[in-house]
């Protein structure tokens, strides 16, 4: 951050650029929302007797802190780009960081070991030309083409005169592909255009896409070699908000989501949207946290936490429903995803993070997502849920069975659904890891005399069919994972709730949710 901030007030540039996605393999499939009859079976035992902290944890490092962006739906906004004609009207705006010429000449001396010979001299020649005048050296911030931010740095307008070059220090994709932090110079515009065709290209971006993001760089330069831009007052740009950078207009995916726009929005005011980025699973996500009829800040909620937030959260509408129909308790529905500009059409990546590495997943929603949700809202933890299905009810599997793990405690409640333990298989026997750690429970009962969660464990009883091709020889069922995982639960005295759905793998969710909502948070 130190060299960062230096180079901005020394160089008077800042350059942004996005990371390209990456992704592992899934086994499941795409999610639907369909509602269905249901059938049979409950086992209850003991209730659980749980003791949720006063206070979580937050274990956030300080930059993980600094990028959480709390702020109004943005699911159902319309994100448009700038025309990609030229001659369309385009508007720049320019915000200007003032700073005397002389604090300027100390930082930049100060620093001097931190900045290349060519840095130091493009820095100097902008101040020897301030100091000639005898005011405050105004520096151009990131310019703003049709109210969106050019993620690009965009040269001074007298960067190339007598012969001069654009020097700056950036993160870029090298030849092999990997991000490296690297010195760049250019000795015209012409080949600082091409540089950026090149890792547009190495980012997969359309030819549509860097056709804007060069069209809007060359406006922004226009516009400061002849001046012809809308001055912004200092400080009015959020350049935290991540919705006013070009680049995100590249990677929206808001279509990706399943939800009822109508019902959405008419409780779009009780929705908080926040984005966390967290630094060990090096991923963005979007947190949805929908409160509910009557919501007073002053008292306790519990939580209702929902994994795989792209479709459900398009129950929480439904399920707020049953809050202000009498039908449940008041609670607090939050729901977990990618950001809007990830998509993941193949599930690849939610079984990476799901499956393969679950244990960073359940780092980041303990000891990062809920410390912060208890910040800045009154939860009950103790009688808070975890709910995963699919690859998602292998992570509420682990996460259950290693909470005793942590010192963080944000839930006492448990839903797994559907738990694709077979998926898991795959992926450790392609590993060399033992299946006996997660069949033994991740030893939780080698650790613990009881289990002090209740569990609310449920699967479609048509459904094994549906992934037939999915099992390889030794592999369990859905079913028989899930039946498996019964008999443990039950030789331990845990409360258990078993239930099977007259239907396949998925299409029960939207029922059962509503269902254990009104059952484990009843009215009254």
């Amino acid at each position: 951050m130190k060299k960062a901030f230096t180079l901005l007030l020394l160089l008077a540039m800042t350059c942004s650029m996005s990371a390209c996605g990456s992704a592992q393999n899934s086994p499941a499939q795409t999610e639907q929302t369909e509602t269905t009859v249901h059938t049979e079976t409950t086992v209850r035992t003991a209730q659980p007797k749980t003791a949720s902290p006063a206070k979580l944890i937050n274990k956030m490092t300080e930059q993980e802190r600094i990028s959480v962006d709390k702020h109004a739906l943005t699911l159902l906004d319309d994100i448009s780009r700038p025309s990609t004609d030229p001659d369309a009207g385009h508007k720049v705006s320019i915000e200007f960081q003032t700073i005397s010429t002389k604090e300027w000449r100390e930082n930049l001396e100060a620093h001097r070991d931190e900045i290349t010979d060519e840095e130091y001299e493009s820095a100097m020649k902008k101040i020897r030309k301030a100091e000639e005048t005898g005011e405050d050296c105004r520096i151009p911030l990131p310019p703003l083409v049709d109210g969106y931010i050019v993620s690009r740095s965009v040269p001074d307008a007298d960067d190339f005169e007598d012969g001069g070059s654009y020097t700056y220090t950036a993160n870029i994709i090298g030849d092999d592909g990997e991000w490296e932090v690297k010195t760049l110079s250019f000795a015209s515009f012409a080949e600082y255009l091409d540089f950026i065709r090149e890792q547009d290209e190495r980012c997969g971006y359309t030819d549509e896409e860097t056709e804007l993001e060069i069209m809007c760089v060359q406006l922004a330069y226009d516009a400061l070699r002849s001046g012809d831009y809308e001055t912004l007052p200092e400080g009015s740009v959020d350049r935290s908000d991540s919705r006013l950078y070009l680049l995100n207009t590249f990677r929206n995916f808001r279509s990706d989501w399943e939800y009822d726009r109508d019902a959405v929005e008419a409780i779009r005011d009780s929705i908080d949207e926040i984005h966390f980025y967290d630094e060990e699973l090096q991923e963005t996500f979007n947190v949805h946290v929908t409160l509910p009829p009557g919501y007073d800040k002053d008292k306790t909620y519990p939580v209702f936490f929902l994994t795989d937030g792209i479709w459900r959260f398009g129950n929480c509408p439904e399920l707020r429903k049953c809050m202000e129909n009498g039908e449940a308790a008041p609670v607090i529905l939050v729901s977990l995803y990618y950001s809007y500009d990830i998509t993941d059409p193949d599930m690849e990546m939610r079984y990476a993070d799901l499956v393969i590495r679950r244990d960073l997943l359940l780092d980041f929603i303990t000891d990062n997502v809920m410390p912060y949700l208890c910040e800045n809202y009154h939860i009950n933890c103790a009688d808070s849920t975890l709910y995963g299905h699919s690859d998602g009810g292998v992570f509420a599997h682990n996460a259950l069975f290693n909470s005793d793990k942590y010192e963080n405690q944000p839930f006492g409640h448990y839903i797994i659904g559907s738990p694709a333990f077979w998926g898991l298989n795959h992926y450790n026997e392609s590993e060399g890891i033992s299946n006996d750690i997660y069949q033994n429970d991740y030893g939780y009962f080698d650790r613990n005399e009881t289990l002090s969660k209740s569990v609310f464990l449920c699967a479609g009883s048509l459904e094994d069919p549906d992934y037939a091709d999915r099992y390889r020889a030794g592999d369990d069922t859905t079913l028989e994972g899930a039946a498996k995982l019964k008999d443990r639960l039950e030789a331990h005295g845990a409360d258990l709730t078993y239930k099977l759905y007259d239907s396949h793998h998925y299409q029960f969710i939207p029922e059962m949710l509503i269902e254990y909502l009104k059952q484990t948070y009843p009215c009254g």
